[in-house]
């Protein structure tokens, strides 16, 4: 008889102990039908005998398992066995204890609750059979021996379902902390890629870029019979060489998801595949778009990743919206939802990167400060309005490199420059322009 599916060392406890009382009061019943001589007293102990050997029979069955068929057989059996003996002993009636207990285990409540019942009843009738002295304790002993084995059964079957919830909850807590180590593990590769990425671009791939085109200014200075000439061509050709591994691995080291298209299609698989239950995410874009440079589109499309994963965690917003906006010489991203807000500081909330974190958001992790961060490394701001029942709105503002030269046809050139140089280094000379000049 199996108390729980997992039993724990007070469930075991606690059943030795019931078992242990069953015993003891039959071999009670026992020993006082002979001692005292009462008539029949060897049907008390024989019957006593049978219900002891039935009882330790079942509680080893493991088919006698709580709310089964084979458990209501068992105690069916065992109440008969009872009532004959306590037909003939009086001493039986404290009996009714330990079957009060093992009734409410192992029958459903609806059953379980009129068989106390009946059990209460059969302990009080034996006063009246055997001639006992009728007082209130005759009907209140049995009676508060029954509202104690219920409330103690009922209380301890609603302290068990607790413990199962909490346990369920703590395995979902372990599972979900794997999982967002997992996600924080994978984060922390791709920001190092990309920190990795901007570097060789910044520094080797320009560098490379730079030594290319002075050596093919040398190499257009020299007459073609000059002995330098050719060692001037190979050491070009080998920086050449370097600059398009450089480049490959750059694109390496890009994100996957600007890998597989533009910044506005990354922006619209994210949309297309953030799921939350009820939450809808559309993606617009306003303006004519433009060829971002690699940081920028980087930046914008881990500032909508983070905004969308607090959306999801911690708005409860129904629906959520990101926009794309280009304009003469910035772009801006956009996410806003209709979730249930959270207070902002008024002084910081549209402040750059060095701003001061809201006051509702600073013991929840570091996704705004690192949005402001991005932002501030470009030259530019993120803005966040929101209130309590009011929704959220994250805007991000990146200014073009346009803004310091001459239109948006900047932002392509930037990031068509490698290509353009590549180009221009195998173009005829008035064809490419002055090397002298592109070099410096």
């Amino acid at each position: 008889m199996d108390t729980r599916a997992h039993p724990t060392p007070v469930t075991t406890a606690l059943r030795l102990c019931l078992h242990a009382l069953l015993v003891g009061l039959l071999v009670l019943a026992a020993l006082r039908a002979t001692g005292d001589g009462i008539p029949h007293a060897t049907a008390v102990v024989v019957l006593a005998g049978v219900m002891a050997a039935l009882y330790a029979a079942g509680a080893l069955a493991p088919v006698v398992q709580p709310h089964t068929r084979a458990a209501a057989l068992w105690l069916t059996a065992l109440g008969a066995v009872w009532l004959a003996l306590l037909a003939l002993s009086p001493d039986a009636l404290w009996v009714a204890f330990p079957l009060y207990f093992l009734q409410l285990h192992l029958l459903p409540v609806r059953w379980g609750l009129p068989a106390v019942a009946v059990t209460a009843a059969a302990a009080i009738a034996s006063f009246l059979l055997h001639g006992q002295e009728v007082t209130p304790g005759t009907f209140i002993g049995p009676l508060l021996g029954a509202a104690v084995a219920v409330a103690t059964v009922l209380g301890y079957d609603a302290l068990f379902r607790e413990s199962e919830r909490r346990r369920e909850l703590i395995d979902e807590l372990v599972s979900t902390r794997a999982e967002l180590a997992d996600a924080e593990r994978t984060a922390g590769t791709l920001a190092e890629r990309e920190r990795l990425a901007r570097e060789i671009h910044d520094t080797l791939a320009q560098g490379l870029s730079s030594i290319q085109l002075l050596l093919r200014a040398a190499e257009r200075s020299l007459p073609e019979d000059a002995p330098a000439t050719a060692h001037v061509r190979r050491a070009r050709e080998a920086a050449q060489d370097n600059l398009a591994e450089a480049r490959r691995f750059v694109r390496a080291l890009t994100p996957p998801d600007l890998q597989q298209g533009s910044l506005a299609a990354a922006l619209s698989r994210l949309s297309s595949r953030t799921s939350a239950p009820d939450l809808t995410v559309q993606f617009a874009v306003s303006g004519t778009p433009v060829e971002l440079p690699t940081p920028y589109e980087v930046a914008l499309l881990r500032t909508a990743q983070s905004a969308l994963a607090n959306t999801v965690q911690h708005s409860g917003a129904g629906r959520a919206e990101i926009t794309l906006s280009f304009m003469e010489t910035s772009v801006s991203l956009d996410v806003v939802d209709d979730g249930r807000g959270f207070h902002t500081n008024t002084d910081t909330d549209t402040a750059g990167a060095g701003a001061a974190e809201p006051a509702s958001t600073t013991g929840g992790g570091f996704g705004l400060p690192a949005m402001r961060a991005r932002a501030a490394s470009l030259g530019g701001t993120l803005n966040v309005e929101s209130g309590p029942g009011q929704g959220t709105a994250v805007a991000v503002t990146l200014p073009l490199p346009a803004a310091t030269g001459h239109g948006p046809q900047d932002a392509r050139n930037h990031k068509n420059h490698e290509n353009a140089e590549d180009r221009a280094a195998a173009e005829d000379p008035a064809g490419a322009g002055d090397p002298e000049g592109r070099a410096a």
